[in-house]
């Protein structure tokens, strides 16, 4: 019914194609919201206690975001071959023996006081009033392959419209429109 959207990320819209059989192509990015980790028990990673308990969404898709963010960080290792796909039975290294309490994504801000920490898609984090660069322990890198993307029909791909849709998306005044309100919540992805 729409000639363009822009609400995933490229693995989602893959996951959608795959399930789904759709005719969409990405054409461009948009912005990525960084996952962030967040805890109301410790202040940095390194503090985690053996044993300790992490909260991750339950949803395919961003519960491995979750572990892929995890591991960047070095606090556990996953099989590489697993890719995006990636899920707590791929776990290699697990040395502080984290408990992986997975959850629905909506859910994950409220459980804070239940966890020692977290992993949050930025979208829960701010309803929940926590901010990305200020109260993240730990964040996604700004070259995540989580950033989002415009995403039209197939057959529309080459329009016209489509590259003048992107060219307007990537001026450089939506790029500072986007870095001065959201405060590094939001990032511009290209």
């Amino acid at each position: 019914d729409l000639n363009a959207n822009s609400f995933q990320h490229q693995p989602y819209l893959d996951n959608q194609i795959a399930d789904r059989g759709f005719e969409i192509v990405s054409v461009g990015t948009t912005i990525t919201t960084p996952m962030g980790v967040y805890s109301q028990k410790v202040k940095s990673l390194d503090e985690l206690q053996d044993g300790a308990t992490i909260a991750i969404p339950n949803d395919p898709t961003n519960g491995g975001r979750a572990l892929l963010v995890l591991a960047s960080k070095g606090l556990i290792k996953v099989k590489e071959e697993a890719g995006l796909k990636v899920t707590p039975a791929d776990i290699t290294e697990n040395p502080k023996n984290i408990t992986f309490a997975e959850l629905d994504a909506a859910q994950l801000p409220r459980s804070l006081q239940d966890v020692d920490a977290a992993v949050i898609n930025t979208n829960y984090a701010m309803e929940a009033g926590l901010h990305p660069k200020k109260d993240a322990i730990a964040i996604e890198g700004e070259k995540s392959p989580y950033a989002n993307v415009i995403a039209v029909r197939k057959a529309d791909k080459d329009a016209p419209w489509v590259k003048t849709l992107v060219e307007s998306y990537h001026d450089e005044k939506v790029k500072t429109f986007i870095n001065d309100t959201f405060k590094g919540a939001l990032i511009p992805s290209w």
